[in-house]
């Protein structure tokens, strides 16, 4: 009896090693599916079921609140992409000097000359964006 009880649990719950692949990530696909489901429900209840009420008012553009103006073919100023430039490499920077100061320790003077060399090409970032006259603005 207990010998019987022994191998229908080993069973019911397979080794580390034997554990296949739908055993593994399982629980994973079920919460990605359930998210899929309940956006899709929400989604699909909102267009079907929400009031719609299209009003000439409600179907004008607008940008930030206010009405549109200009063409919608003119080109983005040189300076909007510096900008973004400039968000991304400082957000960059914000993402691994948190990281390197809690280790700054155990990484020594390699660690150091690595973190210098980076923040040396950020530097180089800004001044080329400050020299294209990115933090200037029109008023």
């Amino acid at each position: 009896m207990l010998e019987t009880l022994q191998a229908l649990s080993a069973q019911a719950m397979p080794d580390l090693e034997t554990q296949s692949l739908t055993y593994s990530y399982g629980p994973i696909f079920i919460t990605i599916a359930f998210a899929l489901i309940v956006a899709t429900a929400v989604f699909s209840l909102a267009t079907f079921l929400g009031p719609k009420n299209p009003t000439p008012e409600k179907l004008i553009p607008y940008e930030s609140g206010s009405e549109a103006t200009g063409g919608r073919h003119v080109k983005l100023s040189v300076k909007f992409y510096l900008t973004a430039l400039l968000f991304v490499v400082f957000d960059v920077e914000a993402v691994f000097l948190y990281p390197w100061a809690v280790l700054y320790q155990s990484l020594g003077w390699m660690g150091l000359v690595e973190m210098l060399v980076f923040l040396a090409m950020l530097t180089v970032a800004l001044v080329y964006c400050v020299k294209k006259g990115a933090l200037e603005w029109e008023t």
